[in-house]
């Protein structure tokens, strides 16, 4: 069935874009929740009252997974489509049935046409899938539709304490090569550098906004032209749970956009009836807003310059994000500021980034270097 178009009558004070992405999303999760058992539609109901709509769809969409695979891979159900489980198929699914999903996860095949793909999950993915039939198993059970609660058997996936992971993030004199690279274009492909000289004030723009704000992808992603306002120096970006925030405009970033607008991407438009990315501010060669892609593809090129790797190891936005809150920190600011800034919704997240930092290990060894002990002359 193809999918149907969606046409915006908006008349809140958000933008056409950020409420066109949400009701996106919430077309995505229709989509799925017609796909599955009619018994479930209490379920549905009950994550759209309880989770963000990105989450709500990756919860419907490992559910579709987990029935395709109680079709394809058990004998737990005669149906053909995940639309004719039987309430009866759930009430047969054990704990031991869940664990051998799980374990299935870790490293699975998928034949497509002429070609096998083999997928591989690590635990903070099986965690996640773990999380959405526990949910669903124990919203079954509450509501009657099965006769017993089987996550409580269900085997624990081991994850490494936040504290215990190393936190990847540029250092200051990566951030200034990954910054030069995108105004000189040194380090680029012969290939590379003819599409960087249509594009290289945009990338710098977008890196600078990045590493400046600790915006996340989907944050830089959505920002339009009217979410400027050039004469107070400040923008207005959206958040998760529908929060928005006003962040003032550093001399730097001012510039660098200023350049992008007027050499890259023309003159802001008047009428914005032009078409629904008319306000986007970061295009892609093609004319539309940037895709999450081509942006996440565009930061790997350039840390992958400033870290010397090439862009198959380079860095996610993520860690752009992790770079703003480590070398904040690392200036002395406070962590509650820190904090705000990236809208950790806790406190103990920024405190991750105070607990590594730039030289700490560094410090503790210096006086260890066993050629010349105790620094010797």
């Amino acid at each position: 069935m193809a999918a149907r178009e969606i046409h915006v009558h908006n008349k809140s004070d958000r933008p056409d874009n950020i409420v066109l992405k949400e009701a996106l999303t919430e077309e995505k999760c229709a989509g799925i929740e017609a796909e599955m058992p009619s018994f479930l539609r209490g379920y549905f109901m009950y994550l759209k009252g309880s989770l963000l709509p990105m989450s709500r769809l990756a919860y419907l969409s490992d559910i579709r997974f987990f029935l395709h695979y109680l079709i394809e891979e058990t004998d737990l159900t005669e149906a053909e489509a995940p639309s004719g489980i039987k309430q009866g198929d759930f009430a047969r699914i054990e704990s031991a049935d869940i664990n051998l999903y799980l374990d299935y996860l870790r490293k699975y095949k998928v034949k497509k046409d002429d070609a096998v793909y083999i997928y591989q999950n690590d635990n903070r993915s099986l965690a996640r899938k773990r999380s959405s039939l526990s949910v669903l198993f124990k919203y079954l059970y509450r509501s009657g539709l099965t006769d017993k609660n089987i996550t409580d058997g269900l085997d624990p996936i081991r994850l490494p304490r936040a504290g215990d992971r190393e936190i990847k993030h540029l250092e200051d004199g990566e951030v200034m090569k990954m910054l030069d690279a995108a105004a000189t274009g040194e380090g680029l492909s012969k290939k590379e550098l003819q599409y960087w000289q249509k594009t290289k004030l945009r990338d710098r723009a977008m890196l600078l906004l990045f590493v400046t704000y600790g915006l996340r992808l989907s944050e830089l992603r959505e920002l339009n032209i009217s979410s400027f306002n050039f004469g107070r120096g400040e923008f207005k970006i959206y958040r998760k749970r529908g929060k928005e925030a006003m962040m003032p405009l550093s001399k730097t970033v001012l510039t660098a956009l200023k350049a992008y607008l007027d050499d890259e991407r023309g003159l802001p438009s008047v009428d914005l009836a032009g078409g629904p990315d008319a306000d986007a501010l970061f295009l892609s060669l093609r004319g539309g807003r940037m895709t999450e892609r081509q942006i996440r593809e565009i930061v790997k090129k350039y840390t992958g310059i400033a870290l010397g790797t090439g862009k198959a190891a380079g860095y996610s936005p993520h860690k752009l994000r992790a770079t703003t809150a480590t070398s904040l920190i690392e200036s002395g600011n406070s962590i509650y500021d820190v904090q705000d800034l990236l809208n950790h919704d806790n406190i103990t997240t920024t405190q991750l980034y105070a607990a590594h930092r730039k030289g700490a290990k560094r410090e503790l060894i210096k006086d260890l270097e066993w050629d010349n002990p105790r620094g010797e002359q």
